[in-house]
């Protein structure tokens, strides 16, 4: 049971930096990423060839990873959704650009990294005991650098000038440009953030369940999951919704066969949707 606990901890922690950055996109621009599993797998090959081909530090590795995601997330707002914001408010536009985007990234991956699964080395090949727990120290990482993520991004978004703006466009986006705020500023500072979340989680997460041109998709339907279970465009719904997601994959592949465990989300989900469509923290719609 102690490993089952340590194991849910660690992907519960890591799926709410994932689940962290989707929903601050959706809060801020109303629009739903579907490219953000794509930008995890970027993240991940950017972590694969700067630590695990070049040797270079991992911290620099996920620098690079966070950033040069992050900066992607800053074109796609800059060159694709501010453009379809001003032309249409249709909300269809929206969603047909961001499959479009996935799409993009993923055969661009696919071109230039083939099909094949990469990994990096153990940055700790060490091994501790607790209890009846093993924790292996690259995943007690994993769960150190999360939390402090999450921990930082919730000050920056409670406590700072930028992220009160953010919470202000999330509410109320023509009042606040009415107010003076540079909206097309902060939209490009949140997509760059949430970009950059899914970057770092993917170079995180590279270390333990390597990376391909196709796992993006994974991704995005796991932070559907969570921002579904949580409510969407409610932070503490996101993390919520990385919990229960992170403990119930701990407890099914610990007693159910690998295929059953994402069968019995998937109908658990279902029905869950079908008494709370609005997820635990989100509000009814009207």
């Amino acid at each position: 049971m102690e490993q089952i606990l340590f194991n849910g901890l660690v992907l519960s922690a890591s799926y709410a930096v994932i689940a962290l950055g989707i929903t601050l996109i959706f809060s801020i621009m109303n629009i739903l990423n579907f490219a953000h599993g794509q930008m995890f797998m970027i993240g991940g090959f950017a972590t694969y060839y700067v630590y695990g081909q070049y040797h270079l530090p991992f911290v620099f590795a996920l620098a690079v990873a966070t950033v040069a995601v992050g900066l992607i997330g800053v074109l796609f707002e800059l060159l694709f959704f501010r453009r379809m914001r001003r032309g249409s408010n249709r909300e269809e536009n929206s969603i047909l650009l961001a499959v479009g985007t996935a799409l993009l990234l993923e055969n661009v991956a696919l071109f230039l990294f083939g099909e094949k699964e990469r990994g990096v080395p153990d940055v700790f090949d060490g091994v501790l005991r607790l209890g009846g727990a093993f924790l292996p120290e690259g995943r007690i990482l994993i769960l150190g650098v999360s939390i402090a993520l999450i921990a930082a991004l919730l000050f920056f978004v409670q406590n700072t000038r930028t992220g009160r703006a953010m919470r202000a466009v999330a509410q109320d986006r023509e009042v606040t440009l009415l107010m003076g705020v540079d909206v097309d500023r902060i939209s490009a500072i949140g997509f760059a953030i949430g970009a950059g979340l899914a970057g770092l989680a993917g170079g995180l997460l590279v270390t333990i369940s390597g990376v391909n041109a196709g796992v993006g998709t994974m991704i995005t339907t796991k932070a559907f999951i969570m921002i579904m279970i949580g409510g969407a465009g409610v932070v503490a719904g996101s993390i919520l919704g990385a919990v229960v997601l992170g403990f119930a994959e701990a407890i099914g592949y610990a007693y159910l066969p690998g295929s059953l465990t994402y069968l019995m989300i998937f109908v658990a989900l279902v029905v869950f949707l079908i008494v709370r469509p609005q997820g635990i923290m989100g509000k009814p719609w009207g």
